[in-house]
């Protein structure tokens, strides 16, 4: 059960409305590497991990990365609230205006929908905790992207926020990644999966 407290985890009082900058920054709204699919990965990853402290790690960072979705929900928000036709259609924005008119809907910058295909959730501690470390990587590289396009520091400052809780979120997942691996057979490392088999020694050198 989680409880909600009313507030951003980061504030966002942007001044100047840009809809071409929302096209871009909506890709960590609902995009290949963005919060909503981070939080579906961690939290639907953690019921099959075996180790306490690793499945309280997904859960607290699956969790953060819902507030993160929230974040980008305010940032596009504000940077589309009260645009005019005109700024609609020479800004590019009248193809996502015509579907979603200004509401919020997961996409990526390119149009694509949000879709559950792009992140996996395997059973597997090892395999789950890889893919989460290069989640992390392809969220601080869309950041990076982000910020070499807009200048508006309102924004930036919101943006450099959440990039750098992408390498916190790295670090903790290679922690993670080591705890999992001090507990397998240091000689049979890949032979087994602890969430899933039984056995916890081997015979071959697999």
């Amino acid at each position: 059960m989680w409880s909600y407290e009313r507030r951003l985890q980061y504030p966002v009082n942007i001044k100047d409305t840009d809809a071409k900058a929302a096209q871009i920054i909506i890709s960590q709204y609902g995009g290949p590497d963005g919060e909503l699919g981070a939080s579906m990965r961690y939290l639907s990853q953690r019921f099959t991990i075996p180790y306490n402290e690793v499945a309280g790690l997904l859960t607290d960072i699956g969790t953060e990365e819902l507030g993160h979705f929230e974040i980008i929900g305010a940032i596009v928000h504000q940077l589309t609230r009260d645009l005019s036709m005109e700024e609609i259609e020479k800004s590019g924005f009248a193809p996502y205006y015509v579907d979603h008119t200004l509401a919020l809907w997961p996409q990526a910058a390119g149009g694509v929908p949000h879709n559950a295909c792009q992140y996996q959730s395997k059973g597997d501690p090892i395999t789950d905790l890889m893919e989460d470390m290069a989640a992390e990587q392809k969220a601080r590289t869309t950041y990076d992207n982000i910020l070499r396009m807009v200048k508006d520091p309102d924004v930036c400052d919101v943006i450099k926020f959440l990039r750098a809780r992408e390498i916190v979120h790295f670090q903790r997942f290679g922690e993670a990644l080591r705890i999992v691996q001090d507990k397998l057979n240091e000689k049979n490392f890949y032979a087994f999966n602890p969430a899933f088999d039984t056995c916890t020694t081997k015979t071959d050198n697999r």
